[in-house]
């Protein structure tokens, strides 16, 4: 059985992660590209393909290291909600909202699916 805490961050994190590329591609192709037309910054979501299999199965070290991946997002967002408008702004805000959801997820997950925690739950059955 699986505790509920483990399902619902590793359904956060992958739900979160997916969100982070799907929005990195569409800002910067189609809904706010620096330039019109798109511009070469939606190649900032290829280092979010690299955790995408690790975490959507489940990996205990990939939570861990993705974690730390996510605050490149979440300072672009910081960065660009304080100095943008319009929609730019509110895509810097989902950008912020997605990363926070993933790393709680992740070290949550990352918490609780370690040895010590699976075996005090096991003593406790």
């Amino acid at each position: 059985m699986i505790p509920a805490i483990l399902k619902w961050s590793r359904l956060g994190a992958s739900i979160s992660l997916v969100g982070l590329i799907v929005l990195c591609l569409g800002w910067e192709i189609f809904w706010a590209p620096l330039r019109s037309g798109g511009s070469l910054l939606f190649l900032k979501a290829l280092p979010l393909l690299a955790p995408l299999f690790g975490v959507l199965r489940g990996k205990r070290y990939t939570y861990q290291w993705a974690g730390m991946l996510v605050l490149f997002y979440f300072t672009e967002g910081t960065v660009r909600a304080w100095s943008e408008t319009g929609v730019t702004r509110m895509l810097a805000w989902t950008e912020i909202l997605l990363s926070v959801l993933f790393f709680a997820s992740a070290i949550a997950y990352a918490k609780y699916s370690g040895q010590r925690y699976q075996a005090a739950l096991q003593n406790a059955a």
